[in-house]
């Protein structure tokens, strides 16, 4: 059965402020394979301008990807996990994220549409300081197949 366009409009949002720390900038930047010092050494990053360690331009999935999982989580959606491929993910930076930065996040399901048997679903995750600032808007493409018959 396909998804129902209805879903289209619907959001989830964080719960709680996730808390960017130096040591989690580490781990990202080593998971990813990115040896750059600015994710690791306060000076390197302060010899480019930045106030601290900055975080890979890619980070902010660890915020936007709690949502996803939501999203998939939620019965009423129809949608199964392990039914879903990951097609594509894009970043638009606002501003550099910084350990101490607290992120809270807002994903809106842009569109449900059928092609040859299957939903592509397009989300959109805002994310933004506590206090309001823009960080990073997050797409994502996800295809989800139908059960077989």
């Amino acid at each position: 059965m396909p998804v129902d366009s209805t879903l289209v409009g619907r959001t989830y949002a964080t719960k709680t402020p996730y808390e960017v720390g130096r040591e989690k900038i580490r781990e990202f930047a080593d998971a990813v394979g990115d040896p750059s010092p600015v994710y690791r050494d306060p000076d390197a990053a302060r010899a480019l301008g930045h106030p601290d360690v900055v975080a890979p331009p890619t980070f902010p999935i660890v915020v936007a990807f709690q949502l996803l999982n939501e999203l998939f989580a939620d019965p009423t959606t129809g949608l199964a996990l392990h039914r879903v491929v990951h097609a594509d993910q894009k970043f638009a930076a606002d501003r550099p994220i910084h350990p101490g930065d607290e992120l809270v996040a807002t994903l809106t399901i842009e569109s449900v549409r059928q092609v040859a048997g299957t939903d592509l679903i397009l989300t959109r995750t805002d994310i933004r300081t506590a206090d309001g600032a823009p960080v990073c808007t997050a797409r994502a493409s996800v295809v989800h197949r139908e059960e077989a018959a």
